[in-house]
C-alpha cells in the first residue's frame, strides 16, 4: 500500500494555467502573462466576477449544497443533506473560479469568500483525507460503494482543480485548500493504487484532477494514479445500466476506441484526463487515439456551434451524424470538457483545428448559457425552440433540460459554476509560447507579456473589437534586442484574410491562409500586425448525411452562429408568425445596413386529419421582406421567442 504520508510539495509555479503539461509543442501563457482589457471577453469576465459568482455562492447556500459541510461537522448529514450525490463538486469549481478571479483582478472580497468556504470545507474533512458529504458516515451508504452514480471521485477530482488554481494563483497560501487537496489525492492513491480497488468513478474527472495535482505539487503517484484509472477504463468495471456501458466509457478501453461515445461531459473530461497522462508520460500512443478520437468527433458528431451531445435521456453522443436542431442537448458542461480536450491537443501538437473549435464553441456554448446580466444559465442549448419558451422561475431551481429559457439554477447545478470557473480563467485560452516566439490563437483586447524559454522579454498589446469587426492588430510594446516570431491564427472560415505588417513607416502585405501566418523580426515600438478578416456574413450548409438538416442552411459571421428568432420575424412581416413558417433565400443575404438580414417567404399551413398526403400537406403564400438575424448567443434576451439555427430554404435556393 501507498504511505498516507502527505509530504510537502516542491513548488512549481507555472503560471496562472488550468493547465500545464510537462511536454508539448506550445507552453501555455496564464493570467499572470495575459490579460484581457477590453471587448467581448472583457465585458463576459467583468459580469461574471461583479454578478455571476455572488449568485453562484447565493444558490449554493440557498439550496443546501454549502451547508452540506456544516451538516458532515455537526453529525446531520443523514438526515439533513441536501442535493444531489455530486453537489459537492460545485462547492468545489466556485472555488475554483474564485481562485481564477482573484488571480484576474486581486480582489480582497473574493479572497476573503474563499476563505470562509475553504474553512467550511476543511472541518468537514475526515482524520484519513476522506472528503465528502454523500457517503460514509452513519445513516450514509458506505464510501466507494455506488460507483457507478456515486460521483466520489468525480467530486474530488474538482476539489484538486481548485486547489491547482489557488496554488498556481497564489502559491503558497496558507488557507489550506492544496493540504486539503493533497490528503484526500493520498488517500485515492491507496484506495485505488495498483493493489487496491481495481475500478474508475462512472463519471471521469479525478483523471484531470490528479494529474494536474501532480504537476502542481510534482508527486509522481497523483499521475500514476491518473495513468491508472485511464487504463481502467473500458474494461467493464462498472455495472450494466440501461444506456449501456458505453455511457460511462466503460465499453471500449481508451487506446481503442475510435470516437467519443455515451455521455458528453463524461467522454470529454476522460479525454482530457488521458490526454494529461499521455504527454506527461511520453506515451505516443495513447495521444494518438485520443488525436483520432478528436478528428472523427468533430467531424461527425458535433454541432455547428460547437455543441456536443444530442440525445436528452442519457445526455450522449448519438451515432454518427445523428445531430437533431430541436433535439439538442449539447449541454453548456460538454461544451467546456470539449474546450478542455482540444486545449490539451492544442499544446500538444500546435494545430490550428485545435483553436477554431474552441473558438466555436466558446461564442456559441459558452457565451450561450449565461444571460447579458450573469444571473441566469441555460443547461441544454437547443438550436431549434419550436414553441416560446416559459420564463423561469427566479427563486426556484430548475429541471435541468425542462428550462426552455434561461433559468437562475438547476437541480442538477453544474453549469453555473462551471461557466463561472471557465470564464474567470478564459485569459489563459487566449495565448501560449514556444522557444521561438508567441502564439495568438484567440482574438480578444489584451496584452500579452512573457519570457521566452532562452529569457528574451516579449510584450505585445492585441487591440480588436472582433467579433463586431474582423480587424485585429499587435503592437509591440518594447523594442527587441533579437528576432523573434509572432504567429496567428487564422480561422477556417477565414479564406481571403489580409496580413499587413508595418515598420518603420512602411507596410507590407504577407499571405494569411487559414492555419498560423507567421511573422519572424526583431521587432521595434512603433511596428505593427494587422490581421483583416473577412467578416461578411456566409451561408453554410450541412452535410447531406445530417438527415435532420437537409435542405436548410445556417448563416455565421465570424465566429458567430447566427439564428432566426420570432420576435425578429413578426417585424418583417408586420404580423405574428412563427419561424416554422419561414423559408430563406440564401442569395439574399446581406450584411449592408449594419445588420445581417435574409429574405424570408413565409408560409400559412392547413390543418388536415392526417399528416401525410401523396400530393404534400398544402400550405399557402403568406408575406415576403427580409428579416434580421442575430448571434444565436444572444437568443431569448428579448423575452419568449421561436427560434432557428438552420432554416429551410424557398424553392430552388
Amino acid at each position: 500500500m501507498t504511505s498516507m504520508t502527505t509530504t510537502q510539495p516542491t513548488r512549481h509555479h507555472a503560471g496562472f494555467v488550468p493547465v500545464a503539461p510537462r511536454s508539448g509543442t506550445l507552453r501555455p501563457l496564464g493570467g499572470d502573462q495575459v490579460r484581457i482589457t477590453d471587448g467581448f471577453w472583457a465585458r463576459r469576465q467583468e459580469v461574471n466576477g461583479t454578478r455571476t459568482l455572488a449568485h453562484v455562492r447565493h444558490w449554493l447556500e440557498r439550496e443546501g449544497w454549502l451547508p452540506n459541510f456544516d451538516l458532515a461537522v455537526a453529525g446531520g448529514l443523514a438526515e439533513g443533506r441536501r442535493g444531489r450525490e455530486f453537489s459537492d463538486s460545485e462547492v468545489y469549481k466556485y472555488l475554483e473560479a474564485l481562485a481564477w478571479e482573484i488571480g484576474r483582478t486581486g480582489g480582497d472580497a473574493h479572497e476573503r469568500e474563499l476563505r470562509e468556504v475553504v474553512a467550511r470545507v476543511a472541518a468537514a474533512q475526515e482524520p484519513d483525507g476522506y472528503l465528502g458529504t454523500a457517503f460514509g458516515r452513519p445513516g450514509q451508504a458506505p464510501r466507494w460503494s455506488d460507483l457507478e452514480w456515486g460521483h466520489e471521485l468525480y467530486c474530488l477530482g474538482h476539489l484538486f482543480q481548485s486547489a491547482v488554481a489557488r496554488e498556481r494563483t497564489r502559491p503558497g497560501a496558507d488557507d489550506g485548500l492544496l493540504t486539503i487537496a493533497r490528503r484526500a489525492a493520498d488517500l485515492v492513491c491507496e484506495v485505488f493504487g495498483a493493489d487496491g480497488i481495481a475500478r474508475v468513478c462512472g463519471h471521469a474527472e479525478v483523471e484531470v484532477g490528479l494529474a494536474e495535482l501532480a504537476r502542481v505539487t510534482d508527486e509522481p503517484r497523483y499521475l500514476e494514479q491518473a495513468a491508472l484509472f485511464v487504463e481502467r477504463r473500458g474494461r467493464g468495471s462498472l455495472g450494466q445500466i440501461e444506456f449501456g456501458q458505453q455511457y460511462f466509457q466503460d465499453d471500449v478501453p481508451v487506446r481503442d476506441a475510435e470516437v467519443l461515445r455515451g455521455h458528453a461531459v463524461r467522454a470529454n473530461y476522460l479525454a482530457a484526463g488521458a490526454v494529461d497522462v499521455a504527454t506527461d508520460l511520453g506515451d505516443d500512443g495513447l495521444l494518438e487515439a485520443l488525436t483520432r478520437q478528436w478528428g472523427s468527433t468533430t467531424a461527425r458528431r458535433t454541432y455547428v456551434t460547437g455543441g456536443q451531445g444530442s440525445h436528452h435521456m442519457d445526455e450522449a453522443f448519438g451515432d454518427d451524424f445523428v445531430l437533431p436542431p430541436d433535439r439538442a442537448y449539447s449541454e453548456t458542461c460538454a461544451g467546456i470538457a470539449s474546450v478542455m480536450f482540444s486545449w490539451r491537443l492544442l499544446l500538444a501538437h500546435g494545430e490550428a483545428r485545435y483553436a477554431d473549435l474552441i473558438e466555436r464553441t466558446l461564442y456559441n456554448v459558452v457565451a450561450t448559457s449565461p444571460s447579458s446580466d450573469g444571473d441566469a444559465f441555460y443547461y441544454a442549448n437547443t438550436l431549434h425552440q419550436r414553441v416560446p419558451g416559459a420564463p423561469a422561475d427566479p427563486e426556484s431551481a430548475s429541471p435541468r433540460a425542462l428550462s426552455s429559457l434561461r433559468a437562475p439554477w438547476f437541480d442538477v447545478s453544474c453549469c453555473p459554476p462551471n461557466v463561472a470557473r471557465t470564464l474567470a480563467g478564459l485569459d489563459a485560452l487566449v495565448a501560449t509560447a514556444d522557444g521561438d516566439g508567441i502564439q495568438i490563437h484567440q482574438y480578444a483586447g489584451c496584452t500579452v507579456d512573457t519570457t521566452l524559454d532562452d529569457g528574451r522579454r516579449v510584450s505585445v498589446r492585441v487591440e480588436t473589437a472582433y467579433p463586431a469587426d474582423g480587424r485585429v492588430r499587435i503592437v509591440p510594446l518594447e523594442d527587441g534586442d533579437d528576432a523573434w516570431t509572432l504567429s496567428i491564427r487564422v480561422p477556417e472560415w477565414a479564406a481571403g484574410a489580409e496580413l499587413a505588417v508595418t515598420s518603420g513607416g512602411d507596410t507590407s502585405l504577407l499571405p494569411a491562409e487559414p492555419g498560423y501566418v507567421a511573422v519572424r523580426r526583431r521587432f521595434r515600438r512603433g511596428d505593427a500586425v494587422e490581421l483583416v478578416l473577412p467578416m461578411r456574413p456566409r451561408v453554410t450548409r450541412p452535410d447531406p448525411r445530417i438527415d435532420a438538416v437537409r435542405g436548410c442552411v445556417a448563416v455565421e459571421r465570424g465566429p458567430e452562429v447566427l439564428c432566426l428568432e420570432s420576435v425578429d420575424l413578426v417585424e418583417a412581416t408586420g404580423g405574428p408568425v412563427d419561424v416554422a413558417q419561414a423559408l430563406v433565400d440564401p442569395a439574399s443575404l446581406d450584411d449592408t445596413s449594419g445588420e445581417v438580414r435574409i429574405g424570408v417567404r413565409t408560409r400559412a399551413f392547413e390543418d388536415r386529419s392526417w399528416p401525410y398526403a401523396g400530393d404534400g400537406v398544402p400550405t399557402r403564400p403568406g408575406s415576403t421582406g427580409d428579416v434580421r438575424l442575430v448571434p444565436y448567443h444572444s437568443w431569448a434576451e428579448r423575452g419568449p421567442s421561436t427560434m432557428r439555427v438552420w432554416m429551410p430554404v424557398v424553392d430552388g435556393a
